[in-house]
């Protein structure tokens, strides 16, 4: 054991968007702030080198390659089998341990929420309802966005009192037909997303590379590692390859220190006075079981057996075919507009709600390598990949999932290579989600009919992508017995612990998650700062 770090006022374990952005507000507020994050720091210009250099330009996670001493999920070419499957149905999700978390490589999707998604149980008797409503946190949303510089249009289905920082980045031609082409039946509207349409925060507006999955190559679209540099410049100080593999806790039950591996597997103490665990919605609860005492043998915030359960995500389903006009998908952003019309209603009562999304993602790549796996080549492959490039469009539905304790993360028999145990997924697809999918099937066949379609491909009959928005597995509640954490996200069994986080959404709705956990998060570190009695700073403004 090294000797203790210097101490810090609080120690902010993980540095992703969420866990960043408290740091810098805590550290702008004048408190000292200790980061440690788990992975390595990069560069943008080293990811985007490698996503350049990578022979697997589908796959997302290729630039980010894990660190032997804090791995990550990583599946293709094959998995690594660091998150394990229980079943019954795997739950494949991705996520990035690096300076700066897992929004290197989003698609920057900000959405609110609609009023009614804080309120299912007692609207319509599914789910639960949040510890608090919506209008308790749009004023939060107001500076998550602020911060990241959300461009968006006002049709989004969730109130504002204020406009959103930018308009929305220039309609790509693909989507200005399909707009055009499903009115009446449909309103196409154009995604929210922390993409610059400007020049906003010294960073320039998107210039339509169409990469912003796995990276922006000119930071045009906000993310973590922006928001880690953000949180050093106020004053945030930042350890990177700190693996932080145990919490202690005093007599009181007060967490006291994090213990880390550095690479070389030397452990080191870093003590604090507030810690807010700020991982992700499946290392979080890791950490938290990893750390049982015998004051706690559950692990720590655990007395309701509530850490790691209820589980969700947005499983999706799609439908891809051929349009009877060239539209040439792939100018502009990867997912630039979709369909809100069955976010919310009381069909919620009986299946799921969702969100059907447009892609915008060239079909060059992906049309190349089935026609040569194929075989096809000569003038009939030049002729089919340009009818492809041109007239291949994909829509896919984005559906809620509802809280369920049997859905969880739990601790593996197996261990990575710092020989701590692995984090093991428990997951299935209800009916309420199977319903609303098969609901949206009407949806599908219609926009296909509206756009001339043809050649229709289903996605396979029951099977669902993962959007990799990991939500729940430290939920917030009133009720001690039946969360993890109250409203402000504090442990409801340590007084001096706060998580950050998707993982304290108690439901997930119909749309990414991130701004959500924002929002929660820069109201939690309103009221710490307000129980100090410490001003909050506010949001500066972009810089136009």
């Amino acid at each position: 054991m090294m000797p203790d770090v210097t101490a810090a006022d609080f120690v902010v374990i993980g540095s992703g968007i969420i866990g960043s952005t408290v740091a810098r507000r805590l550290a702008e507020a004048g408190a000292s702030v200790l980061i440690l994050e788990a992975g390595p720091r990069v560069t943008r210009g080293e990811v985007v080198a490698r996503f350049r250099n990578s022979p697997r330009r589908s796959d997302w996670m290729s630039p980010y390659p894990p660190a032997p001493w804090a791995p990550h999920p990583i599946y293709q070419p094959e998995s690594n089998n660091y998150l394990l499957q229980a079943g019954p149905y795997p739950y494949e999700a991705e996520y990035i341990r690096q300076v700066g978390g897992t929004t290197w490589h989003w698609a920057a999707h900000a959405w609110r929420n609609v009023p009614n998604d804080f309120k299912i149980k007692s609207l319509y008797g599914v789910g639960v309802d949040w510890p608090f409503g919506y209008d308790d946190l749009e004023p939060f949303y107001q500076e998550a966005e602020e911060l990241m510089g959300v461009s968006g249009a006002p049709n989004t289905g969730s109130p504002r009192k204020k406009p959103f920082p930018m308009e929305p980045v220039a309609e790509p031609y693909a989507m200005r037909r399909i707009r055009e082409r499903l009115v009446p039946a449909y309103e196409v509207v154009t995604n929210t997303t922390a993409r610059n349409s400007r020049t906003y925060d010294g960073r320039p507006a998107c210039c339509g590379n169409n990469s912003c999955q796995p990276i922006c190559p000119i930071d045009a679209q906000y993310h973590g590692g922006l928001a880690a540099q953000a949180a050093e410049q106020a004053g945030a100080r930042l350890i990177a390859d700190a693996n932080v593999y145990k919490l202690e806790h005093d007599e009181r039950g007060r967490i006291s220190a994090a213990l880390y591996y550095d690479p070389d597997k030397n452990s080191h103490r870093v003590t604090g006075k507030t810690f807010v665990v700020a991982a992700n919605g499946i290392e979080s609860p890791r950490l938290l079981l990893l750390s049982a005492s015998d004051k706690f043998p559950r692990g720590l915030a655990n007395s309701s057996d509530m850490v790691g359960r209820n589980l969700m995500d947005h499983p999706s389903t799609s439908l891809t075919f051929d349009a009877d006009e060239d539209l040439w998908l792939g100018r502009g952003p990867q997912s630039p507009s979709s369909i809100g019309i069955m976010r919310d209603g009381a069909f919620r009562a009986e299946h799921a709600p969702y969100r059907l999304d447009f892609t915008n993602i060239s079909r060059v790549d992906g049309t190349t390598r089935a026609l040569i796996a194929e075989g096809v080549y000569g003038d009939e492959f030049a002729q089919r990949l340009r009818h492809s490039a041109a007239r291949e469009l994909n829509v896919k539905n984005v559906l809620e999932v509802l809280p369920d304790p049997n859905h969880r993360i739990t601790l593996s028999e197996q261990k990575d290579a710092m020989g701590i145990p692995k984090p093991q997924t428990h997951y299935s697809i209800g009916d309420y989600t199977r319903k609303g999918h098969e609901r949206s099937q009407r949806d599908f066949r219609r926009i296909a009919e509206l756009m001339g379609g043809s050649n229709l491909r289903f996605s396979k009959e029951g099977d669902f992508a993962n959007n990799q928005h990991i939500c729940g597995t430290l939920s917030m509640g009133d009720d001690p017995k039946s969360s993890v954490c109250d409203q402000w996200a504090r442990a409801h069994d340590h007084e001096n612990l706060y998580f950050a986080g998707t993982g304290v959404l108690p439901t997930c709705g119909t749309c990414n998650s991130t701004e959500n956990g924002v929002a929660v998060a820069l109201r939690t570190v309103h009221h710490i700062l307000g129980e100090q009695g410490v001003r909050p700073v506010s949001a500066p403004p972009g810089q136009g």
